[in-house]
């Protein structure tokens, strides 16, 4: 079989599942799904840009993620006037204290000659430093927490369509990327491992921590939308009028007052679906872009230097390529997809919740879309984000039909039954550790394997 037609049938199939899954439960559900799929997807495309083109192994996910959460609110919630005006100039001053202090500390480390003399002049500039920017930090902090805490306590965000954040998260994504390769990406694979896990854990812990930014985990909830709201949906007259036309065969065989009431109904779950269309209109206008440019870009020269790079450093290193800088490169644009990605997730959710953040969802679920779809193939990682999404929602249910199916012929008070059924969310580990062994075994490139085509052909 092709690898285009094997690539058209698994598609095929998800969007049979999909289908499926919009008869037996609901199309709500189907289209919340695949929204989720969307993202995923997109998440799983930046880690495969640095896993499958590069080698890079990022298991830092989580804390670039959160990173674009953290966007969405900096970008779309209203500046706190308050809390401006009574920190601003302390803000200001820490922030010139700490610039101040790296400057003075990249100077002292080239112009100092190696030695004690070096050491020393850099420990007290960064202390002297650090207490510095804490002098004046320390209090701005305070004043910008108490200006109503229950309901603000931080200092906003730029008052911005909450679309921007999709940008805005992928740059900032990507300049903690640039800090974080600068220093870890001259590690060996296992210790790279090890140092953007610690790193994310690191992002995470400030989010909740540092409430003046994004609340901690107060949470900042009530985000603004880039699509129309439910309920003002239900109160257009243009709306509802599309509503009444779509439906006009089940309205006309009821009296005037059981139109009323169908209608309504109609309406309400109607709005429900139509946000969830437009929300899928715009991710999958992303996920397109994203995976047009990494397609061009892997099948371009510079595609074809990172690959081999990846399979090869030395090689390459001998041929006159700069290993680390393609590294880097490579490890910044990953990161600002995943950045990306984060902040549509938050879009979606339309709050901010740092303690949601966790490696099972948002590093493990990953990277097993990457390798069950296919490292190295594009299309691999969207069909991966898009498959192993669906076995994560869809197996709860599943499970607990197997559970009640299985134990039928238990009475329905039998202990047993009753534990095995309120327990049978965690059928989702069994199915995902199902899934991953039984494509490592069949097929251990992946669903879809990367298919490495020789110039010219």
């Amino acid at each position: 079989m092709s690898s285009t037609l094997k690539t058209q049938l698994a598609f095929a199939v998800i969007a049979l599942l999909l289908v499926i899954i919009g008869l037996v439960q609901s199309w709500n559900v189907a289209l919340g799904i695949l929204n989720l799929c969307l993202i995923s997807a997109v998440m799983a495309l930046g880690v495969n840009m640095q896993w499958g083109y590069a080698g890079l192994l990022n298991v830092g996910v989580m804390g670039f993620a959160a990173l674009g959460g953290m966007s969405a609110v900096l970008v779309s919630q209203a500046p706190i006037a308050e809390a401006w005006q009574a920190s601003w100039a302390r803000l200001l001053i820490s922030a010139l204290c700490f610039s101040a202090t790296i400057a003075v500390s990249i100077v002292c480390y080239r112009k100092i000659a190696a030695g004690r003399n070096r050491n020393l002049a850099l420990a007290l500039v960064i202390i002297g430093g650090l207490a510095l920017t804490r002098f004046f930090f320390d209090p701005a902090v305070t004043a910008i927490e108490s200006i109503e805490p229950a309901r603000t306590g931080f200092l906003g965000g730029m008052g911005l369509p909450i679309i921007f954040s999709w940008v805005f998260g992928g740059i900032v994504a990507a300049g903690i990327a640039w800090c974080i390769g600068k220093v870890a990406l001259g590690l060996r694979a296992d210790y790279l491992a090890i140092a953007t896990l610690g790193i994310s854990e690191i992002i995470l812990a400030v989010l909740k921590n540092e409430d003046w930014l994004t609340r901690g985990v107060k949470n900042v909830t009530g985000l603004s939308r880039p699509v129309p709201y439910e309920i003002d949906l239900q109160t257009t007259t243009w709306f509802i009028d599309l509503m009444r036309w779509w439906h006009s065969g089940s309205l006309g065989t009821l009296n005037e007052a059981e139109q009323q009431l169908a209608l309504r109904q109609f309406v309400i779950d109607g709005s429900s679906i139509f946000v969830k269309f437009c929300y899928t209109g715009l991710f999958a206008g992303v996920l397109v872009i994203v995976l047009l440019l990494s397609v061009k870009a892997l099948n371009s020269p510079w595609g074809r230097m990172m690959r081999a790079i990846r399979d090869n450093e030395i090689a390459a290193g001998a041929m006159g390529k700069d290993v680390t800088r393609r590294h880097l490169e490579i490890f910044i644009i990953g990161s600002a997809v995943i950045g990306v990605a984060g902040a549509m997730l938050t879009t979606l959710d339309g709050q901010f919740t740092p303690t949601s953040y966790q490696p099972l969802r948002f590093t493990f679920l990953i990277w097993v879309m990457v390798i069950v779809g296919g490292s190295g193939n594009n299309m691999g990682s969207v069909l991966g984000g898009f498959l192993i999404w669906l076995v994560w929602i869809e197996a709860e249910p599943i499970g607990v039909w197997l559970m009640a199916f299985g134990t039928g012929w238990l009475d329905e008070s039998n202990a047993i039954r009753i534990h095995l059924i309120e327990n049978a969310q965690h059928m989702r580990l069994f199915f995902m550790g199902l899934v991953l062994l039984l494509v490592l075994r069949f097929s251990p490139g992946g669903i879809l394997p990367e298919v490495v085509r020789k110039q010219g052909s």
